[in-house]
């Protein structure tokens, strides 16, 4: 299901206000040195991104290959979208996520194709991407994309009119 013109522009409004209440425009990762540490998303390697334009055909074709998305962000941010099908890992930023994050995919194929997503802030703000990816590279997952998200989930996927669930 696509969103009309109205709803997308109250969930970018709304992350907006997201942001300032919750202070991610003043993430854990913003200042130079924790940008360039093991756990910002610049620790990335690019050939482990995704851009949401792929993601989304991958989304459509299906198939036999499932793809597991994970938001590792805020459950408010997911609760008010999220990419359909995806499952909520808790914040990466945070030991609590991580564990999650572990839990969720304990008994998975390390070889299980799994795609990681926060949207929270600008890509080079995010705390939460990081973490998660290599916390996976860790436990031996070896099929692992992060979506490249440059200024939110709003701006970079919802906006752009990809498909999205509410709720959870």
């Amino acid at each position: 299901m696509k969103c009309t013109l109205i709803p997308r522009l109250g969930l970018t409004a709304g992350l907006a206000t997201l942001g300032l209440l919750f202070g991610f425009s003043s993430c854990p990762a913003q200042d130079a040195a924790a940008t360039l540490g093991p756990g910002s998303a610049f620790s990335i390697p690019q050939v482990q991104l995704i851009q949401p334009e792929t993601l989304d055909h991958l989304l459509q074709a299906g198939g036999a290959n499932k793809t597991l998305v994970l938001q590792v962000g805020s459950r408010v941010l997911y609760a008010e979208a999220h990419i359909p099908g995806a499952d909520y890992a808790g914040p990466g930023s945070q030991p609590i996520g991580l564990q999650a994050l572990r839990s969720r995919v304990a008994t998975l194929s390390r070889r299980q194709f799994i795609v990681l997503y926060c949207g929270c802030c600008p890509w080079n703000h995010c705390p939460n991407v990081g973490p998660a990816f290599h916390q996976l590279h860790d436990m031996g997952f070896t099929n692992v994309k992060v979506l490249y998200l440059a200024d939110n989930f709003g701006a970079d996927w919802v906006d752009r009119g990809y498909p999205v669930e509410r709720g959870h």
